[in-house]
């Protein structure tokens, strides 16, 4: 077998190593996550020096070890250097880069997950600088396309309690609907609130049963049915279904846009501004922290730089 193998990848992320060398984590089409010393790439005069930058595509020669491989050959193919030129384009990189080392496996093809994160980079490095809610609804489309990737798309569409499919209703500036994280998509408040009603209706008829036929060992209150055998009587069977949490409350543009970012390209929804996209963002967030099991770090360089350019334009 040989020791040395070629590959294509883009750099997501680096750590310092020893006095002058770099551990460069890449994901390449062919072989998933690949984590390889990039020796002396922090000599001013080493040529892996830029090439071990973060967002660079290589052309890679790697040389196998015990424990971590070493790249002996570095050719870039592609740069973005539109996002280390705008400090908004840069976080919204770092925070699809986290995305992806959350999904991408190690020694297994990822060429979808490749040529998707490179497109979306493709796409923010060409927002124009002067438009910051450009750089949010990119961001916003990127995080949803890679949750849909990796089979984890929120249910936008319909209520995730009534199957019924959910229109946003644009004349009434009061119109919300919920989103539920645990949930997993959107919940028609409608629906939600007649659960509710019925819940508490449930618990206070499961509560009247177990006062007058006290049951040991009971079973946990948070299943959805729960039986309870009466005297000289038939089983009491007690239905009941949880009543998920809701993490925010959407308009009916905020609900347009997550509608949208199934599709190729960001659709334009009128009356759409800075805040609508903001908020869709922090509904992603929230939902893919969840599904993640982690929080994105680069969020908070999102939330400081959008209220720093709230503030210069106030």
């Amino acid at each position: 077998m040989s020791r040395t193998y070629k590959a294509t990848g883009i750099n997501l992320k680096t750590q310092a190593l020893g006095e002058s060398d770099k551990i460069v984590t890449i994901l390449t089409p062919e072989f998933g996550l690949i984590r390889a010393v990039a020796p002396g790439a922090r000599k001013h005069n080493s040529s892996l020096g830029g090439r071990s930058g973060m967002f660079v595509v290589n052309e890679l020669l790697i040389a196998k070890g015990r424990s971590l491989d070493k790249i002996t050959q570095a050719q870039t193919l592609k740069t973005y250097p539109g996002l280390a030129k705008d400090l908004g384009k840069l976080a919204a990189s770092q925070y699809l880069a986290e995305i992806v080392l959350c999904q991408a496996l190690s020694e297994q093809p990822q060429e979808e997950l490749y040529e998707l994160f490179n497109e979306h980079l493709h796409r923010l490095e060409a927002v124009s600088s002067a438009n910051p809610s450009g750089v949010l609804a990119h961001l916003a489309h990127g995080v949803f396309h890679l949750l849909a990737l990796a089979g984890l798309t929120p249910q936008v569409q319909v209520c995730c309690l009534s199957e019924r499919p959910l229109k946003p209703d644009f004349t009434d500036p009061n119109w919300q609907v919920g989103f539920s994280t645990p949930a997993g998509g959107t919940v028609c408040l409608e629906a939600w609130e007649g659960l509710r009603t019925e819940g508490q209706r449930v618990r206070g008829a499961e509560g009247e049963i177990s006062n007058q036929f006290p049951m040991p060992n009971a079973p946990s209150p948070i299943l959805r049915q729960r039986s309870v055998q009466v005297p000289n009587a038939q089983t009491v069977v007690v239905h009941r279904q949880e009543i998920p949490v809701i993490s925010s409350r959407p308009g009916a543009i905020e609900l347009a846009l997550l509608q949208h970012l199934s599709q190729p390209e960001i659709m334009q929804i009128d009356g759409a501004r800075d805040h609508h996209w903001l908020s869709v963002e922090q509904i992603l967030r929230q939902y893919a922290q969840y599904q993640l099991g982690r929080p994105i770090r680069s969020a908070t360089l999102i939330d400081s730089y959008f209220a720093a350019n709230h503030d210069a334009t106030v």
